[in-house]
């Protein structure tokens, strides 16, 4: 397919345009017009992009992308080597954040609770609970797998589940019967969560002033990886792109233990 089909095709289906983020989404470096090869990842490293050299992508499809708010807007540096390296080998990148966390299906939010075994509230359960408008969708809720009903096996359950010890914050044998989770470094959602009247917050980072929130409040708080929690959204999208439009994709998974 094209380039310029792709990037219409996920503006709209991500539904880009209505969502305020701290960086471009969409199609953030343009190279070649045609796409038949896409490689997809979390973060836009150095490492990634000589992945996809190797794998002869295409385009990138990530959800940690570049331009940020507060970025030195000069291309030296990390950047300079990162961006040559891609427009030498003329790769699309395309990078997707928070509209990847938010969506229904193949969001970061979405796919984590695929994968740990979480029932997400439906709407109308969220507004009996006076829940059902908390952070426009980007805090979601729902209940634990029936073998997660204390802090501790929610806890052993993300560690093999995600293959990375979590920190965790509470005491092991709280019962838990309803949680809210937000991927990435979300901890400073904690209060929000509380105001939910979760038993448990799942983020992917932690913060000092984190643990004093959570002991204070009772919701207790398990930092699971910004990375851990967050491999899962873009590895769903680029395979519904891929099957849609007919591409051959591979996920790479560059480790991160943060």
């Amino acid at each position: 397919m094209t380039r310029d089909e792709l990037s219409l095709y996920l503006d709209d289906h991500l539904q880009v345009a209505r969502i305020k983020d701290y960086c471009p989404n969409g199609l953030q470096v343009q190279g070649k017009p045609i796409i038949k090869t896409l490689v997809s990842g979390v973060t836009a490293s150095l490492a990634l992009i000589e992945e996809a050299i190797a794998l002869k992508a295409d385009a990138i499809m990530v959800h940690h992308g570049w331009f940020w708010k507060n970025d030195d807007a000069r291309v030296v540096g990390q950047l300079h080597s990162r961006l040559k390296l891609l427009m030498d080998h003329e790769i699309n990148l395309f990078a997707y954040h928070l509209p990847l966390d938010v969506h229904p299906v193949l969001g970061n939010n979405a796919q984590l609770a695929k994968v740990m075994g979480w029932k997400p509230l439906k709407q109308s359960e969220r507004a009996s609970l006076g829940s059902a408008s908390v952070m426009d969708g980007l805090i979601w809720e729902g209940r634990p797998e029936a073998s997660q009903k204390t802090l501790g096996q929610l806890a052993r359950s993300i560690s093999g589940r995600l293959g990375r010890d979590p920190l965790v914050i509470g005491d092991l044998n709280k019962p838990i019967k309803r949680i809210a989770w937000c991927t990435g470094g979300a901890q400073g959602y904690i209060n929000e969560a509380v105001s939910m009247k979760v038993d448990a917050y799942i983020s992917g980072e932690v913060s000092e002033q984190t643990f004093h929130a959570a002991q204070e409040s009772g919701v207790a708080y398990i930092a699971a990886g910004h990375h851990a929690t967050e491999r899962y959204g873009i590895g769903a999208l680029g395979e519904f792109v891929a099957q849609k439009y007919k591409l051959k994709h591979q996920f790479v998974d560059i480790p991160n233990p943060v």
